[in-house]
């Protein structure tokens, strides 16, 4: 029986809320277990300048490090965000075994000092700026404001906030600088996680902007073959949050999408059913396909498969390709 249970982690605020709750909910079902949480500077947390394709992509850049420590036997298990884990691909040797129950799933606006939301909108977001690393976010918002100007923004949750009230420039992977950025879209549950909620001005309905495929849940990975872990971790598994999961995972498999794909997908569940939606954009934001079906909730990959295959007959494969890294 493992009595010592080492947990790896990102040393971000975030990072190290998510790890904090898997440790209270291991010791609230196995009071017995020592948690104890260790912490990475990942190479995606040290560069905050290149895009993350640099480093291969956010499965590269953030969870690289902490998997080759879990494969040597210095960990047990690890904490990601579910939405930074690559979908359409599996990890050798590696197994998630446990998924929270999700949190919110939604984007929100964040905006600098001094500027209202009413301001925002009356201009239709015309000569501000809105900084974000992710494509997806990157492609609805020019849906939602054809006329606002995307910058690339990186860093931890509280740390693009700093940038954004400090009105700090973000340095570009060619040496040359953007901003300062005025507004910021990021994940509710970010906020949430590191106390600063209050932040956000407006939350995206799904139908706006439809959240990244696992956002909100944080999922909890080991070695395959440790079936002691994965017998741990199966105490906090939450079963309607791993069907999500799986739905809007499936898509991603299917799509065969890269880390540079605008793709969205977001599965609720109704009783016994589950509704799945899922999106492809081209990065400029112009072109939009979108699929949107309902299936048993005992079922969850038939569903994302199903809607996968309906976005492809839509032509979804054409928009990710233009959208490969060359």
């Amino acid at each position: 029986m493992v009595t010592r249970f080492r947990i790896g982690t990102r040393k971000s605020t975030m990072a190290l809320a998510q790890t904090e709750e898997i440790a209270r909910r291991l010791t609230a079902a196995i009071p017995a277990l020592d948690v104890e949480i260790v912490k990475f500077e990942t190479t995606g947390d040290a560069d905050q300048t290149s895009k993350l394709l640099t480093h291969g992509g956010k499965g590269g850049a953030f969870v690289a490090e902490i998997r080759r420590a879990m494969l040597d036997g210095k960990l047990h298990a690890a904490m990601h965000s579910l939405k930074d884990m690559p979908g359409n691909e599996e990890t050798p040797g590696l197994v998630i075994a446990a998924l929270l129950s999700r949190d919110p799933a939604g984007d929100v606006l964040v905006l600098r000092r001094g500027l209202s939301l009413d301001e925002f909108r009356k201009a239709g977001a015309k000569g501000f700026k809105i900084g974000t690393n992710a494509v997806r976010r990157a492609a609805y918002a020019r849906r939602l404001f054809p006329h606002v100007e995307i910058i690339h923004f990186r860093g931890a949750a509280d740390t693009r906030i700093r940038k954004l009230d400090n009105g700090e420039l973000q340095r570009l992977p060619d040496g040359g600088t953007v901003g300062p950025a005025d507004a910021l879209i990021m994940a509710r549950s970010g906020l949430e996680r590191v106390g600063l909620i209050d932040r956000a001005a407006y939350e995206f309905p799904a139908n706006d902007m439809l959240p990244a495929a696992g956002q909100g849940i944080v999922a909890v990975e080991c070695v395959a073959s440790d079936w002691e872990t994965r017998r741990i971790l199966a105490s906090i598994d939450d079963a309607a949050a791993r069907a999500c999961a799986d739905a809007e995972r499936e898509v991603l498999w299917v799509l065969n999408g890269h880390c540079n794909s605008p793709i969205a997908g977001f599965a609720t569940i109704n009783g016994n059913a589950m509704t799945l939606t899922a999106s492809v954009l081209d990065e400029a934001g112009g072109r939009f396909i979108e699929a949107r079906q309902s299936g048993p909730a005992g079922r969850p990959r038939e569903l994302g498969r199903a809607v996968g295959l309906e976005l492809l007959d839509k032509g979804a494969a054409e928009l990710i390709e233009t959208s490969r890294p060359r």
